[in-house]
């Protein structure tokens, strides 16, 4: 009989085989390159809808439910509680119009994805918004405890901040704002690669494409008892009610849990997709690829102390997920060339920051090239 230990190794190098993407790719924050078992199960599905043989839709369609049902078990949310839709930005929109009266915290540095919801909502006389901070404030429980009023009825925020890396103390943050508040979480920049308790959220959204590395076209939905109860599903659609496929032009009640905030139904590729991203998560654990991305981030920040790049993301592993940001004032645009010319990809933000992003699959001698490349530029 093999060992765990042996399990465990034989798992995590059938996990790397799996993946094909450049020696310098260093942008998991912006998309993450699907694995073969992705596009291998993507041109499956394409295959079964050109065959069209019996029973070629049902197969299909059920690609949704093998995406939340893996979706379901890395989140620790019930089954029941998770529901699909086409893009984070998308639930975001439906979370934030299904919202009554009140206010929502949310920080003016967030990603446009997380403000423009909350914005839109307000503009019709729902929800009000508090903006609080700006770019690069971090969402602290402290911070968030000091925006709180009477009013305030949620509060959003980004699991991994996309501009700096930090990673927020969601457990820190249900207790500064109490069980009677809602907490919705962005959680894009960090499922997949944060081990943690995520049902610490009320309302977790996530999209496929950048660590779970499942492409584009869906989000996973999931919701506490108390999110499913304060939300309503008032941006949804027909594959969200009841009777669905009864078209007798009477308006019917929306489905318990969470898919009464199906929209419509999506496309079986970008379930499909979806769903074998999360089994290949699921076949090695967060816990490991945590444990290998934070290895790879601190290897990285190492190595930029060593040639003197400064650096803007957090040091501490609790607060830290895959981002690395270096600070190069004035100069980013040249450096970000350079790394290009370097064939290593990376993100620039504005004229003094670069993104640079690791995951579990990250060549270890890829991290020195890249500081040395922006050590020139220091």
């Amino acid at each position: 009989m093999t060992c765990p230990e042996n399990d465990d190794a034989a798992a995590f190098a059938s996990y790397q085989d799996a993946f094909s993407e450049s020696p310098g790719y260093l942008n998991f924050a912006s998309y993450g390159p699907p694995s073969s078992r992705v596009r291998d199960r993507v041109a499956h599905l394409m295959q079964t809808a050109g065959a069209a043989e019996t029973g070629a839709g049902a197969t299909l369609e059920g690609e949704a439910s093998r995406a939340r049902e893996a979706f379901s078990r890395l989140s620790g949310f019930p089954l029941d509680n998770v529901g699909l839709t086409g893009s984070t930005s998308l639930g975001l929109f439906q979370v934030a119009f299904g919202l009554g009266a009140g206010t929502v915290l949310v920080s003016a540095g967030e990603f446009p994805s997380n403000t423009y919801p909350w914005l839109r909502t307000r503009d019709l006389g729902r929800a009000r918004v508090e903006l609080v901070g700006g770019p690069g404030t971090l969402v602290t429980p402290d911070v968030v405890a000091r925006g709180l009023t009477e009013d305030t009825v949620a509060v959003s925020v980004s699991a991994v901040d996309f501009r700096t890396g930090y990673r927020a103390d969601l457990a820190g943050i249900r207790d500064a704002i109490g069980p009677d508040r809602l907490l919705v979480v962005d959680g894009i920049q960090g499922f997949g690669i944060v081990d943690q308790d995520w049902t610490a959220a009320d309302v977790l959204i996530a999209g496929a494409q950048k660590w779970v590395r499942g492409g584009w076209g869906v989000a996973a939905l999931a919701f506490s008892p108390q999110g499913i109860g304060r939300i309503e599903p008032l941006l949804t659609g027909w594959t969200g009610v009841t009777d669905s496929r009864r078209y007798d032009g009477e308006e019917h009640p929306p489905l318990p849990g969470a898919q009464r905030f199906s929209v419509s139904n999506l496309s079986p590729y970008a379930t499909g997709a979806f769903a074998e991203a999360l089994e290949l998560v699921e076949s090695v654990g967060v816990a490991a690829i945590d444990g290998i991305v934070a290895t790879h981030a601190a290897a990285l920040t190492e190595e930029f102390d060593a040639v003197g790049v400064p650096v803007l993301s957090p040091r501490e592993r609790e607060r830290r997920a895959g981002i690395v940001v270096a600070g190069l004032p004035g100069r980013a645009a040249e450096a970000h060339e350079a790394l290009t010319a370097a064939d290593i990809s990376a993100t620039v933000h504005g004229e003094d920051r670069i993104r640079l992003s690791v995951h579990a699959t990250t060549r270890s001698d890829v991290l020195g090239e890249a500081a040395g490349v922006l050590a020139r530029f220091v």
